[in-house]
């Protein structure tokens, strides 16, 4: 399965302003590209820091120090690699509680950027693709099982598995590797199982402990020297 990167959903070619960038400039870009935030890059194209909306509310209320960028961002910025999944992106906003991260290549510079309303895209996948993925990648290809073992059912995001599986250690695997498709948001379980396979080994490994077997089914030594055959 390959789920999306940074690269696949960030907005290349962003908007930036420089350190120099005044006031008026700044909110004019945010209006004119309905953004709520912009980098802010030094002369070789690395971000140095970030205005937002609440950076430029603050200096207007506050009417303190001068109406640059390089005097109103937030710095350091807080960055993201092309390479990221989009669960790393959305852990590092909701960590540092940021709405956009600038995406930086491996020389620091910026090549573009991510934000909240790109990752929202993930949840408006279609059904039919949600459907395809989780029938072809992860039951057929990944874990073996005949198409017409299991229905999958996927409406507005949530998947709904029906059907039979061989063993019933697969179960837990199928629902987590569902969980983890882009734009699933929940995975009911209606599975059932031919074998328990779960009890079998509990089983075994409870006859071979009281037949003086090791947990791992070998032997198990009492510290003395077994006798010799007579």
């Amino acid at each position: 399965m390959r789920h999306r990167r940074v690269a696949d959903l960030m907005t290349p070619n962003a908007v930036t302003v420089q350190r120099g960038t005044l006031f008026r400039e700044i909110a004019r870009l945010l209006d004119e590209y309905d953004i709520t935030a912009v980098p802010v890059v030094d002369d070789e194209g690395r971000p140095v820091g970030v205005v937002s909306e609440a950076d430029l509310l603050r200096r207007q209320l506050s009417k303190a120090g001068a109406a640059t960028a390089g005097a109103i961002m937030t710095s350091p910025a807080v960055v993201a690699r092309p390479e990221w999944s989009v669960v790393e992106a959305a852990r590092t906003m909701e960590h540092r509680r940021v709405k956009r991260l600038p995406v930086v290549d491996d020389t620091g510079r910026l090549i573009g950027v991510i934000s909240r309303s790109d990752l929202v895209q993930l949840f408006l996948r279609r059904d039919r693709a949600i459907q395809e993925e989780i029938l072809e990648e992860v039951l057929t290809r990944t874990l073996g099982v005949a198409p017409s073992a299991v229905t999958v059912d996927v409406a507005d995001g949530t998947v709904t598995l029906i059907g039979v599986l061989e063993r019933k250690s697969l179960v837990p695997i199928a629902v987590r590797l569902c969980e983890s498709v882009d734009g699933v948001i929940e995975v009911i379980d209606r599975l059932t199982f031919e074998e328990d396979d779960a009890s079998h080994d509990d089983a075994s490994h409870d006859a071979s402990v009281q037949n003086g077997g090791a947990p791992d089914g070998s032997t198990a030594r009492s510290g003395q020297p077994a006798p010799e055959p007579g």
